[in-house]
Formats: structure tokens, sequence, C-alpha cells
């Protein structure tokens, strides 16, 4: 079974990407053959500064490793590394209808957000067909925010292979709906395009900033409290123990749940959550070109298989003479 997923380097990763993404991937490193990535050419839609995306490509490498991603056990590289994937998208995007692209909601809520409208932006779930079809994938474990654009992966991978024969695998996407969603401190999904994330690898001053400015509401501290309608409470429940979340939970029920000490209290844990992966960082951090080595490796395995793919792609359409 083949598993796969990306993520961009648009900003400095954050608790939404982690449980989303990239704990998921971690978890499946034993699972079957892990394919992981770092989506450079998908953060071009957003990211038009060339020394920051380099800069932001190498650290959610080094941030995906001193996580736990182990790249002996599975294939880790970049995406602009393996070219045959734009070639593919191409293919890709002239079987892809129009209407299937138009509603996607994901191109309409970036647009709604300021996000400067593009054909990049518009054509984003081509790309990342492209990205997970090449592969020939089984499983993609993603946020739910992406679960529309797998339905549009398999979309097309069914339109492709009723007009040229059985090509692709149809990949399925794997959710955990405990964590479906992360929380902003806004109360909007948490996302670096909304700058309303709380970062894994920020320092102590700045995460104590980013968890007390979580919003609540004023209800007094000594009045009952829905805790499942709570945005701090909903990432809380992220971190704490099993123990304390049953206390803290019932403070929220019966009267005595005050936000200003369960946001310090949540600032301590997150700390000591990330704690060894900061030491890890640190380490990688000292020797990029050890990082940037694994890197190539993983492009070199990567590309194997991608050319494979396109070959039987290129003949099956006629680009074969």
């Amino acid at each position: 079974m083949k598993i796969l997923s990306g993520i961009q380097p648009s900003g400095q990763l954050h608790i939404g990407n982690y449980f989303g993404m990239m704990l998921p991937m971690i978890n499946h490193m034993d699972k079957g053959e892990l394919y992981a990535f770092i989506v450079n050419l998908h953060a071009l839609t957003t990211v038009h500064d060339p020394e920051g995306l380099k800069r932001q490509t190498l650290n959610a490498a080094m941030d995906f490793m001193a996580l736990g991603l182990n790249p002996e056990r599975c294939v880790f590289w970049v995406q602009s590394d393996v070219p045959e994937v734009t070639e593919l998208s191409w293919i890709l995007s002239t079987i892809t209808p129009m209407g299937l692209l138009e509603r996607c909601h994901s191109y309409k809520d970036k647009v709604a957000k300021g996000i400067a409208a593009s054909h990049g932006l518009f054509a984003y779930p081509v790309l990342m067909a492209a990205d997970i079809l090449i592969y020939q994938a089984d499983k993609v474990p993603v946020g739910k925010d992406q679960k529309q654009h797998l339905e549009v992966a398999r979309d097309i991978a069914v339109k492709f292979n009723n007009a040229f024969g059985e090509t692709f695998v149809l990949p399925e996407a794997v959710i955990d709906d405990n964590v479906a969603t992360v929380p902003g401190i806004d109360g909007q999904k948490m996302s670096k395009s909304y700058g309303n994330t709380i970062n894994i690898f920020q320092d102590a001053k700045s995460l104590k900033k980013s968890v007390m400015a979580i919003k609540t509401d004023s209800t007094p501290v000594e009045e009952p409290k829905n805790p499942d309608r709570c945005n701090l409470y909903n990432i809380f429940k992220l971190f704490a123990p099993a123990e304390r979340l049953s206390e803290v939970r019932d403070l929220y029920l019966n009267g005595g749940a005050a936000y200003g000490y369960i946001k310090l209290e949540l600032v301590d844990i997150l700390w000591e959550f990330f704690r060894e992966p900061r030491a890890r960082r640190a380490e990688l951090s000292a020797d990029p070109g050890q990082v940037k080595e694994i890197l190539r490796q993983g492009a070199a395995k990567a590309r194997e298989q991608a050319v494979a793919t396109l070959d039987i792609v290129k003949e099956r359409v006629g680009l074969r003479y």
C-alpha cells in the first residue's frame, strides 16, 4: 500500500499542519510505502518571495524530520525536483471539466480572504491530483479541508481511466475525525493564509503571545460553559493528558473555568510537548547540507515512480510516436 501526502512551505508550520497531515504521515511509516514531500510548486500561488520560498522549503523539511519523519523509512523530497508532475498536470488539465474546478470551495475561500486570484490558484486541484496519481497512491492523509480536493483527484482519475484505459489507482483520503479541523486562535480553521496559527517551533515569548490571543467569550468564571463550543477548549483537548482534560471539562460544565489560567497552562503544555522536536530541529539546522542531500536522494527515488507512470500515460494519450 502506498501512502502519500505533502505540506506547503508557505510559512511557519503550525499545530493544524501537525495534526492534519504530519502526525498521520509519521504514524503511517510502518503501514506501507510512504511518500512525503514539500509542495513548493503549490506554494507559488501565495509566495512570491524567491529567497523566502527557498528558506521556507528547507525549514519545512527540517521541521518534518524534527517531528519524527524518518527519511530512511520513506521517500522524502521536494515537489519541484520531480518535473514529471507538472507534465502530468497539463495532461490531466486537458480532461478536467471546468465545472469540477468551479465547485471547489478552497479557491473561493482563499480569494475571499484576499489572496490574489490566479490560474494557479484555480487549477490547484489538478496539480494536487497529479501529485497523487503519478505515484499511484492508495491512501492520502489530509485535513478535512482537503477532502474535496481528494474527491477531485478521484474524479480526474476515473475520467482518465474511462477515456484511455485503466491507468491510475483511485486514492482514498485518510482523515482523523477527532482532529479533522484544528481551530485557529480566532475560531476559524487554523491556516497560514488566515494568520490565526499557533506555530510549532516559535520561541517561548511568541508562543505565549499566540496562545493568550485565543478568542474566548465573556462568560464569567463562575458560570457554566459549553466546552465543545469553546475555541480554547478545542485546542486544549488536543494536547492535555486525559485526566487533566476531564478536570477542565468539569470546570466548564459546572463553573470555575478561568480562561486566562487555562491559556497559561496550555502554553506550558505546548512548550513541553514539542521539547524533544525542538532539540532535534536545532541539530538539523546546524547541518543544512545534510538535509539537502536527503531531499536530493528522495527526489531520485520519487522520479523512478513518476517516470514509470508518465511513460504509460504518454503512450496512452498518444504522445509517444
